[in-house]
């Protein structure tokens, strides 16, 4: 996966801004159609689930008040997990960008043992830091050992989704990738290897299996962690990740610091939550929790990297810290009429989505993702998915006026569109100046218009009406209207 870090060091994927790769993406057919069966399925099994319960609603509720009263009191919570893992026989490490993250987990490899190999459980956190690519240029193979990481990593491609990394590939597309590409990376696929899960499925588990018995070194990420217990939690599918969390003798998690959660009766909620609105199932396959190390039990040694990376930053933000709440469900994704049709790939970062368009402008700073919190239609139906009720349009709202301000903070001159605003407010704060405007729109219309449309605008309107037509003005505005036809009535 090729990329480039951006001033905080937050990974960013060589894409163009939002409206250029979106337009690029349209174009693809066969992205959309993989993109709509998928998003299709997953969102009818999500609706399904969370209408048995009576309580979703409660639970969403419970969920956003869980994560507000952390981001509250955040300092508090990261200290008494620091030291409840320390208790437990683990090391806490505060990294403070995506460099001292990647520097830190680099040293522990090296400082392991000779080997140079570390197992990967599939992680946002050390996607968005680029991990996989420092860790090889201190020389150490770092493996994907989640199904759809394994495809994005063996076709040297960009994960797409939060949940389903590799959701723009089909079967066939899969089938041929394995067959051509896993010999490059050790264990060559099966001979006559089918396109059906089943046999792709297969074929991972067994190009992993010597993996997970060689490797010494893990890096996982991390859901939740307990601040009262030091306890992490992961939850995935495959048992992949069960797998790198008990045979390899060194453990190094990589957490964002709002991923902790007070309490492990918190716990509860979230395991509700999330597995409902991610996968449309009733409860994760594989739910892994770690308190330290156990001696003759899973690692011998256990790190716990708190990545910050511009966290504290939009935690300073009143109305875009929300965006911190988020437990990288992908229900937004799946909802999104915009990623529907685009896929991830278009949005630049490792955070796709809804999500990715208000969190990758506050990580990385709005001047260096304009155009991501205009990558939304504003429905709300990612507010209505989210299990912890983040209100993503807000928050873009709030970022698009942040936007705009920081352009015209940078302009010497005021906009054309800032000139039009200014001259629209002339207008419409004076009566007697929007009856003129009124009149001189309603002349101009007679003029310009053939059937009561306006095809092209001169001059600068033309942008607007090279892609759509426009109503002539009415001749007689209501004001005019009324006057005439109501002149000596009384309330």
């Amino acid at each position: 996966m090729s990329g480039t870090m951006d001033g905080r060091g937050v990974v960013f994927l060589g894409s163009p801004a939002f409206p250029e790769a979106a337009r690029t993406a349209l174009a693809d057919t066969g992205l959309r159609a993989n993109l709509r069966r998928a998003t299709t399925t997953i969102r009818d099994k999500r609706v399904q689930v969370t209408r048995e319960l009576d309580d979703w609603e409660e639970l969403r509720a419970a969920g956003e008040a869980v994560k507000r009263r952390t981001l509250r009191h955040l300092d508090f919570y990261l200290e008494q997990l620091e030291e409840s893992v320390t208790r437990a026989g683990g090391t806490v490490h505060w990294a403070g960008d995506a460099a001292e993250a990647n520097r830190i987990v680099t040293e522990l490899v090296l400082d392991a043992g000779p080997e140079r190999e570390v197992v990967k459980i599939k992680s946002m956190a050390t996607q968005e830091i680029g991990l996989n690519e420092a860790l090889t240029e201190a020389g150490i193979s770092a493996y994907e050992t989640d199904l759809a990481e394994l495809i994005v990593q063996l076709a040297d491609d960009r994960p797409s989704h939060i949940l389903v990394p590799a959701i723009h590939r089909n079967r066939s597309e899969i089938r041929d990738l394995f067959a051509t590409e896993m010999a490059r990376w050790g264990r060559p696929a099966p001979e006559g290897l089918a396109d059906d899960p089943e046999a792709l499925a297969e074929a991972a588990r067994l190009h992993l299996r010597e993996k997970f018995l060689r490797a010494k070194v893990a890096v996982s990420g991390a859901n939740f962690a307990c601040a009262d217990t030091g306890t992490v939690a992961v939850v995935e599918s495959e048992g992949n990740g069960r797998m790198c969390l008990t045979l390899p003798e060194t453990l190094i998690t990589v957490m964002g610091i709002e991923k902790v959660v007070p309490t492990w009766r918190d716990l509860e909620v979230f395991l509700q939550l999330l597995p409902r609105s991610s996968t449309g199932e009733r409860m994760n396959p594989y739910t892994s929790t770690w308190t330290g190390v156990t001696p003759g039990d899973g690692p011998r040694n256990f790190h716990l990297v708190l990545l910050d990376n511009g966290r504290s930053d939009t935690l300073a933000d009143t109305v875009g810290r929300q965006a911190l709440n988020c437990i990288r469900c992908s229900a937004c994704l799946n909802v999104c009429p915009v990623y529907e049709r685009t896929g991830g790939h278009a949005y630049g970062s490792v955070y796709p989505g809804p999500i990715g368009a208000v969190l990758t402008p506050q990580l990385v700073g709005v001047q260096h993702a304009a155009s991501l919190p205009f990558a939304s239609t504003l429905c709300g139906a990612c507010y209505d998915a989210c299990p912890v009720k983040i209100d993503i349009p807000e928050v873009l709202t709030h970022l698009r006026a942040e936007v705009v301000e920081a352009k015209r903070a940078s302009r010497r001159l005021p906009s054309p569109e800032g000139v039009a605003m200014k001259a629209a407010t002339a207008v419409l704060v004076s009566p007697a100046r929007l009856g003129l405007a009124q009149r001189v729109a309603a002349l101009a219309g007679r003029v310009l218009a053939r059937r009561g449309r306006i095809g092209r605008l001169p001059g600068p309107f033309r942008g607007w009406s090279d892609t759509r037509d426009t109503p002539a003005p009415p001749t007689e505005s209501f004001r005019t209207w009324w006057r005439e036809n109501h002149q000596g009535e009384q309330k």
